[in-house]
């Protein structure tokens, strides 16, 4: 079993939060002050990032959804509870709920993609974290993370401070195993047997996982809704209380 870095807080339904590549759970500090109002709230650290075990070798994101599954087990029994999972975190949902119906009460896929036709990025990232370290690639991830205009404000400013010194902290070996997984998923077919309600939300700015990616999401999975919020990759940074009240009016509509 991977020994994962878990927050709880909260009292209610139990909801779930799986963040982005190279982020921790801090990455919900907004939305999980919202939810925890009225929701127990679990958020973890995927492996490889923040204060969980550096795993060597290969990754998949089958594996992440192993390692969340035994988190859900272990924190919430046999009671379903509401994932939300944004980008690699939406990828290790869409691996869990095929394999895992049971276990959820819902699904929701933020900031996402099912398949990366293009491998060439990822592997111009890799490599340059292989030769430069992931310093190399910070201030560009940053940038595609959240929008100049909220970057512009005190907040914004302070909330990109502490991503790039998260980002910096994260195992050089462990972000690129992270990276291979990420960059071979496909859940083109899979997505079509998801069976639990959906939710799938887009950033309308968002040039890491654009748009289009989170219309396919939804339109794979039967039933899923897709809602867009006006920012850029990481929507729950940009507009916590937004993307908090997203999730709410979801789940009252179930």
């Amino acid at each position: 079993m991977t020994r994962l870095n878990v927050v709880r807080e909260g009292d209610g339904p139990i909801v779930v939060l799986s963040h982005a590549l190279g982020c921790d759970l801090h990455m919900w500090d907004g939305v999980a002050e919202q939810l925890a109002r009225a929701h127990t709230v679990i958020r973890y650290d995927h492996r490889n990032h923040g204060r969980s075990e550096v795993v060597a070798g290969p990754l998949t994101i089958e594996a992440l959804a192993d390692d969340a599954a035994e988190l859900i087990t272990r924190e919430a029994g046999d009671v379903p509870i509401h994932f939300v999972g944004l980008s690699m975190g939406g990828m290790t949902a869409q691996a869990l709920a095929p394999k895992h119906p049971g276990m959820l009460r819902s699904l929701v896929i933020a900031n996402s993609s099912a398949h990366y036709p293009d491998q060439a990025p990822w592997r111009t990232r890799i490599e340059t974290v292989q030769a430069q370290g992931v310093a190399a690639i910070a201030s560009g991830a940053v940038a595609r993370w959240l929008t100049p205009e909220y970057v512009s404000t005190p907040e914004g400013a302070e909330e990109a401070r502490k991503l790039t010194e998260t980002l910096l902290s994260t195992d050089a070996a462990g972000y690129i195993a992270s990276c291979h997984a990420v960059a071979a998923i496909d859940f083109r077919e899979s997505n079509r047997a998801i069976s639990v309600p959906t939710l799938v939300i887009a950033g309308a700015r968002d040039e890491a996982t654009p748009p289009a990616m989170s219309e396919t999401i939804a339109e794979a999975i039967p039933g899923a809704r897709l809602v867009t919020i006006d920012a850029a990759h990481l929507s729950a940074v940009e507009r916590p209380v937004e993307f908090s009240q997203t999730l709410v009016d979801f789940w009252r509509s179930l």
